[in-house]
């Protein structure tokens, strides 16, 4: 037990699932996994143990920012011993390309949190997605009918900025495609336990635009997405390739 999570040693699958959405993380447990129990009930943020295809894997709400996600990410990785965190969550497109109900996979977050710089100063820190994850990710993505995008995104710890297209102007030059609150804490919380992350978004506003999902479309909105990562869950879980393959190795921190 810790003081955001109430389960014991073991509840809690290798692989976690990261809504930020504590009614999300139910639907998840009830609608894709099999033999789900509730495990954690804390702060309304509730946790969810169950299976898939076979596969253990939890479901964890984490709230919103990159506090409070930092928070459960440290506790399931450090007392839970958790080892791939996978976030499902919803981001804002800053692109033309990336359409409303795009699924973003973010291979590096930036981000304007604290949380890296009161870790690296003063050094800067650039919070990327665990590499087999993405790869995997991408080619299952790409394998969907489905409008997915593979690229950079940032993380603000701010969501209502007075003058918000000025500030993203810059990122956008450089290529940035979409905006949160969670996944450079994600990547950065990961790294620091050796573990592996990535985090799945769909865009449910467009800051070029103006379009904005309904809130009533939004569970059914995050089925391909959900299903997506755990289709990558299920399959980072199976054995490593032999040496010699041809795939690019990684080391083990």
């Amino acid at each position: 037990m810790t003081p955001h999570l109430e389960a014991a040693k073991g509840d809690y699958a290798e692989t976690v699932l990261l809504p930020g959405d504590p009614q999300r993380a139910e639907w998840i447990a009830g609608n894709f996994l099999s033999d789900a129990k509730c495990v954690s009930g804390l702060r309304g943020e509730p946790g969810f143990t169950g299976s898939w295809r076979g596969l253990p894997i939890s479901v964890q709400s984490t709230g919103m920012g990159a506090p409070s996600l930092a928070i459960y990410a440290h506790e399931l990785l450090d007392v839970y011993r958790a080892r791939t965190l996978i976030r499902i969550g919803s981001c804002g497109s800053l692109s033309e390309k990336v359409g409303l109900r795009s699924i973003v996979i973010s291979q590096a977050a930036g981000g304007d949190s604290t949380i890296n710089r009161q870790l690296f100063e003063p050094f800067d820190y650039a919070p990327c997605a665990d590499f087999s994850l993405l790869a995997l990710a991408a080619e299952r993505a790409g394998a969907s009918s489905s409008d997915c995008f593979v690229g950079r995104t940032v993380s603000s710890d701010v969501f209502y900025h007075p003058d918000e297209m000025k500030r993203l102007a810059r990122l956008r030059q450089y290529g940035v495609i979409a905006i949160d609150m969670e996944t450079s804490a994600l990547y950065t919380i990961a790294a620091r336990f050796g573990a592996r992350a990535l985090s799945i978004c769909t865009v449910v506003d467009h800051m070029i635009t103006g379009e904005v999902t309904a809130l009533s479309e939004r569970q059914g909105l995050f089925r391909p997405m959900v299903e997506l990562a755990l289709e990558v869950a299920s399959l980072a879980a199976l054995p490593s390739p032999a040496a010699g393959d041809g795939r690019i190795p990684q080391v083990e921190l």
